[in-house]
């Protein structure tokens, strides 16, 4: 225990401080090394979501290392059917956008119609965007090749002008690369990490085994409940774009949803809902006010799902954190580690309410006073 009664001798202060100082400074070491460490965490948590698909092909193949590769597998290929269906209805959706550009820059009246309905500045702004030949050529692409042809054409030499040189570039470049590797390693050689109990001092082992096995308990249920969570999210998202009427509803609420696996990041999918409010707001006569309104209301409506009728019962009773406790452990860790925080923040802070129960005594029970008990039997 921390708090006893044992008194606060200058021995113990300095052992406290020397410990308060190593946890520091083991903070300040993983924020230096963060960004090298990021990919070794996403794998990590790949790596532990797959176990049990491993686990389950392993007892049918008797092979660690054909199941890994055989899950790997299972997971492109799906990546691949997904990619089959969802790309040919972006590339539809961009086609209808191109012909929508089209009109805009040949068709007075639509052209004032969108002048009417859109800002000064936003509609001037489209003026510009419609007339660039590289942009019509953009929207042009009726396949899936020259869409991903024209985009590496236009987006690839650019990007590498501004990062070419740096050595921040190279880890990015093989980052996927990076993470694959590590995540092919952590399957194999899973079980011998779950091992790493034998490392520890026997004198230390019972209590680091109970702060580990609490949180891989937390991250069980966070992982489960936050699923649950960005799925009914997502779907309640996918459900409002769809009576709006917005473009690419149905995709634009699995994105949100799959933000939403990080609590809060649905909200970098504002910009693109505007952007496709645009366009409807092009397509029919509703007015870019009321298209911003109802787009509004639809994140408004998950943001309610999620923080005040399923949040409190599935995220708040599987982690015990509340909404708010959620977002400052995001600030908190996100400004200490950067990206890696925001990977760890919501499993480490758990894993810090597990150790403060570990080392602070809960209050006792008060006493029941005499004649509260069960009445006896006469």
């Amino acid at each position: 225990m921390v708090f006893d009664d044992r008194p606060y001798t200058f021995d113990r202060v300095v052992r406290l401080a020397l410990a308060a100082g190593l946890l520091w400074g083991i903070v300040s070491l993983l924020g230096y090394l963060s960004d090298v460490l990021a990919p070794f965490a996403v794998a990590l948590v790949l790596a532990y979501l797959l176990n049990p698909l491993v686990n389950l092909l392993e007892r049918r193949l008797k092979s660690r290392t054909l199941a890994v590769i055989a899950a790997l597998v299972a997971v492109a290929l799906a990546g691949a059917a997904l990619f089959v269906v969802v790309v040919p209805m972006i590339v539809g959706e961009m086609a209808r956008m191109g012909r929508l550009l089209s009109e805009v820059m040949n068709n007075s009246d639509l052209a004032r119609r969108a002048a009417e309905r859109l800002p000064p500045d936003l509609w001037k702004a489209v003026k510009d965007l419609a007339a660039r030949d590289d942009v019509r050529a953009w929207f042009a692409q009726n396949d899936v090749v020259g869409l991903l042809r024209e985009a590496a054409s236009r987006i690839l030499p650019g990007v590498w002008g501004v990062i070419s040189g740096t050595a921040d570039v190279i880890l990015g470049l093989a980052g996927a690369f990076v993470v694959g590797l590590y995540l092919v390693f952590l399957l194999i050689d899973y079980r011998a990490v779950r091992h790493w109990r034998d490392y520890v001092p026997e004198r230390y082992r019972e209590t680091a085994v109970g702060f580990v096995t609490d949180f891989e308990a937390y991250m069980n249920r966070y992982f489960r409940a936050q699923a649950l969570l960005a799925s009914a999210v997502g779907v309640v998202c996918a459900v409002g774009f769809s009576l709006i009427g917005l473009p690419l509803a149905i995709l634009l609420g699995i994105f949100v949803g799959v933000l939403n696996m990080v609590p809060y990041l649905q909200l970098l999918a504002v910009p693109l809902a505007v952007m496709l409010g645009m366009v409807h707001c092009l397509e029919t006569d509703m007015g870019f006010g009321m298209v911003l309104v109802l787009i509004g209301l639809v994140f408004v409506a998950g943001q309610i799902v999620q923080d005040v009728i399923l949040g409190p019962r599935i995220i708040g009773k599987a982690m015990g954190l509340s909404p708010v406790l959620m977002l400052l452990s995001l600030s908190v860790w996100g400004k200490l580690l950067g990206f890696l925080g925001l990977l760890i923040a919501l499993p480490m802070t758990c894993l810090c309410l597990a150790w403060y129960r570990r080392l602070v005594p809960a209050p006792a029970a008060a006493p029941a006073s005499e004649g509260e008990g069960p009445v006896s039997e006469r």
